[in-house]
């Protein structure tokens, strides 16, 4: 007992007090190994060895009836046909050396003990008959809302085996076979077998558009590709549920993937919501990462190519599990699914709390937007610390039935098609007739049009019903000529443009029309219509940033309007083009109008306005969306001012959504240095404190004149958040502010300014306001500084009203005389033209995080 203890006191002073604060038992609750798992006990299992005359029972102790044990089950009146063939090497499994025959409709029908989901699946191999050549054996397969197969015929002599994942709701379910005209129908083993609940989520995104949910409460599934990816083919008899795996490699881009695995037993699954039910272990313990790379910064990716049939959705499944990393923390990466963006900056440390955890995510490819083939890739992000890879295990492709209830073909059950009908008559000619009275009242309209329309900039403001961002009109009279100047109805992504139509408004791309240069590409100035001008921003198709930033910025900005941020009036994504085109927000970014730039210094009350308008378009994004959106890139060069100086959020490339029951987006650092959030930066856990923090930086700019990261100062002066910490300890805010507005800004209302700075850089999101707060505090400030500026005027009208005395006489100040550049407190000393000098516009250092400004803290702001 005694050595049990003196041991435990010397482990305790070599490895510290933090090696023992977490026991393994705590550590352990949030994963399981596979074997901590309950089996899966199917209510119903159906299990059906055709031809058969005795019992098959397969690895995994699963026994298939011969047809004197299922004759029960069966309806059919044809001639009854039994098949069998010799031992055969080409057959996976014993089942494949027998097959029944039907040559008339034949119908199995089994009792269902529990609603839900079941397996279907359907095993034939062309046996060598001389009356019968099953390798042109042409038949359907159908249930009775359901067709699975239609006109099916063997391609090769090899045995097939086609899985579906159905949902059962009634008490009874039938599988009809029925074979084509002159021909006759077979089947080698059939399994009808409960499915478990938890292998689907019915509530799953959709690849595009972002953010949207599909609800497969009512779908029916094929499927059609099952890969361990970086391993070899399973059978039934490695899956708990009788699930067959393909090798990945005959579908993989062998130049930059490599294969790498551990032992299965390793491999852990989250208690929560994980289970061996959605994939084995054996899946989970092997990969295919990124192949070593010559280059310094590996920018290729891994990618799967599958053939698709484009006129169906497509459930796709990706299974990951981190079996590279040697500690947390280390990977991540992105993940691509027909070249758009599915997962950004994938985490799976943050996801699973520990390494070799089971992970996997469901997206819904809409048949509208898929193409063949369909590819999935893995490519590490580039702008992150640590080593850059990308892995994936496995990948699943699932057919779903489309709305008239078929797996395969255009017909349904019920024999509708998606051809021409006479419901699509009925509506064609209800189109056509609304078409005549829509012209009949354009014509009335146009007769009863104002005398002074030409006047006006279009008069699509009185012919038509106008609303910006609306998805369905004609803007103008140009627009009547043009026939891509409708909106895509479908998206809601706003006006759809031709490449041509763009090319004009910017005078053939001139590079004199230039106004912006970023990661996506060239902003270009234009005029659409009778003159409307426009920002044009023009996409770099070699641009990954660019391609990310297209499809993340169309998303949000087609489901975001508000008055404070920058509108989207549609796009063209004709070609390999991507091109968005904005309202022209004249004035450009706040920033030029600080400093950089020969832009007029603004008064301290057009500063507080363009922050309050800002903060009101942050406020929006965080609350006022279906979902939050966190913009991650909040900095002066990202509020646009219009011609009235009204500021507007702009950019929203990094954008990312953050669901109700979200505290936090798991995810790579991005940003711009001198903005980042501290904390977001450690953690890799996005939330809106990070825009607060972000925007507390732009507030130091407002106020100070000076970049967020300025490399050219002494180093004590590089970064503004904490320079200005150091004046707030010494109470002497005031001495580093813009020298244009010393004498013209209000005390208290520079107090109340700099309280809801102070407040924005706290180092913990925690401590950090919301942005409603702080558009409280700022509105505040500005009534502070419009009172005193009010009670000025004041003053000033009665001092000149007053009458003239001789006793009074008015004397001028003396001026102070300019002292030396170097001052007692090692201030530094500037001038407007210095402030605003073009080189502090270089930033590309990083910063900490900052302290509070101690002399404000009696303040009490919301």
């Amino acid at each position: 007992m005694t050595t049990n203890i003196l041991v435990a006191f010397i482990c305790l002073i070599i490895l510290g007090p933090s090696s023992v604060i977490i026991p393994v038992s705590a550590q352990s609750d949030i994963t399981a190994s596979a074997k901590s798992f309950p089996p899966f006990t199917p209510s119903d299992n159906y299990l059906v060895d055709c031809g058969s005359t005795s019992p098959t029972t397969l690895p995994g102790n699963r026994a298939f009836q011969p047809d004197q044990n299922t004759v029960k089950y069966l309806a059919y009146s044809g001639r009854d046909i039994q098949i069998s063939g010799p031992d055969n090497n080409n057959v996976p499994s014993p089942i494949y050396l027998n097959a029944k025959i039907f040559v008339s409709e034949a119908t199995y029908t089994f009792h269902v003990t529990n609603p839900g989901l079941h397996w279907i699946r359907l095993h034939f191999f062309p046996l060598q008959n001389n009356e019968f050549n099953l390798q042109i054996a042409k038949f359907s397969v159908s249930t009775d809302t359901l067709f699975l197969l239609k006109d099916y015929q063997m391609e090769k002599n090899k045995a097939i085996m086609k899985e579906f994942l159905v949902n059962v709701t009634t008490e009874r379910y039938a599988i009809k076979f029925a074979p084509s005209q002159g021909s006759f129908a077979f089947v080698n083993a059939l399994e009808f077998v409960t499915a478990p609940g938890k292998i689907l989520d019915y509530s799953v995104p959709l690849l595009f558009p972002v953010s949207q949910k599909f609800d497969l409460s009512t779908s029916n599934f094929e499927t059609t590709y099952r890969l361990n990816v970086g391993g070899s083919y399973l059978d039934g008899s490695n899956d708990t549920l009788g699930r067959t795996w393909l090798s990945d490699a005959p579908f993989r881009n062998n130049a930059t993937g490599q294969v790498i695995s551990i032992q299965p037993s390793v491999i852990q699954y989250p208690t929560a919501g994980g289970s061996p039910f959605i994939a084995p272990p054996t899946v989970y313990s092997s990969a295919v990462k990124m192949a070593d790379s010559e280059t310094t910064i590996p920018n290729f990716n891994i990618s799967w190519t599958m053939d698709i049939d484009t006129s169906y959705s497509y459930l796709i499944r990706l299974h990951f599990c981190d079996i590279i990393s040697k500690s947390l923390n280390e990977l991540y990466f992105n993940v691509y699914i027909n070249d758009k963006m599915a997962i950004s900056g994938l985490d799976l440390s943050s996801l699973t709390q520990q390494l070799s955890t089971a992970f996997y995510k469901d997206f819904v490819v809409d048949s509208s937007t898929a193409f063949n083939p369909l590819s999935v890739k893995v490519s590490p992000v580039n702008d992150v610390q640590g080593f850059k890879n990308a892995i994936l295990n496995g990948l699943e492709v699932f057919r779903m039935n489309n709305s008239l209830g078929s797996l395969d073909g255009e017909n349904g059950v019920d024999g509708k098609n998606s051809g021409p009908s006479k419901t699509v008559a009925y509506v064609g000619f209800a189109m056509m007739f609304g078409a005549f009275v829509g012209l009949g009242a354009t014509v009335f309209k146009w007769q009863k049009r104002p005398q002074d329309w030409q006047k006006t900039n279009s008069f699509s403001s009185w012919l038509l019903p106008l609303h910006a961002g609306d998805t369905s009109f004609m803007t103008s009279k140009a627009s009547l000529s043009r026939k891509s100047q409708f909106f895509s109805s479908t998206m809601g992504l706003g006006r759809y443009f031709s490449f041509a139509e763009l090319s004009d408004a910017t005078n053939n791309w001139d590079s004199n029309a230039i106004i912006g240069v970023g990661g996506f590409g060239n902003v270009y100035y234009g005029e659409i219509d009778d003159g409307t001008k426009v920002a044009v921003k023009r996409g770099n198709p070699q641009s990954e940033q660019g391609i990310n930033e297209f499809h993340t910025e169309i998303q949000m900005l087609s489901k975001l309007r508000h008055r404070h941020l920058v509108s989207l009036i549609g796009y063209c994504d004709e070609n390999t083009e991507m091109i968005l085109v904005y309202e022209f927000m004249q004035n450009g970014p706040f920033r030029d109008h600080l400093y950089g730039k020969n832009f007029p210094p603004l008064t301290w009350k057009q500063r507080l306005e363009i922050c309050i308008g800002s903060a009101r378009g942050l406020h929006y994004l965080h609350t006022g969306a279906s979902t939050a959106i966190i913009h991650r890139d909040v900095k002066t060069t990202n509020i646009l001012l219009d011609e009235n100086l009204v500021a507007k959020m702009a950019d929203f490339g990094l954008s990312k959504d953050c669901l109700a029951n979200e505290t936090h987006v798991s995810t790579a650092v991005k940003g711009s240095f001198g903005y980042l959030d501290p904390e977001y930066f450690r953690k890799q856990q996005l939330t809106d404190k990070s825009d607060v923090y972000s925007f507390g930086v732009v507030l130091l700019e407002a106020l100070c004149t000076r970049p967020a990261i300025n490399p050219a100062l002494p180093r004590e002066q590089v970064n503004l958040a904490e320079w200005a910490m150091q004046w707030k300890r010494k109470g002497l805010l005031d001495k580093i502010i813009d020298p244009t507005l010393v004498g013209n800004i209000n005390p208290e209302s520079m107090k109340k300014f700099a309280e809801a700075a102070e407040k924005c850089l706290a180092e913990y999101g925690a401590d950090r306001p919301t942005m409603g707060d702080v558009l409280w505090n700022l509105e505040y400030a500005l009534q502070l500084q419009e009172a005193s500026l009010q009670g000025k005027a004041e003053e000033e009208n009665k001092v000149s009203a007053a009458p003239a005395s001789p006793a009074i006489v008015a004397v001028a100040p003396t001026p102070v005389p300019t002292s030396a550049p170097s001052t007692p407190d090692n201030r530094p000393v500037s001038s407007p033209e210095q402030t605003r000098n073009p080189a502090e516009l270089q930033t590309i250092d990083d910063h900490s995080g900052t302290a509070m400004f101690a002399q404000f803290a009696e303040l009490n702001g919301r």
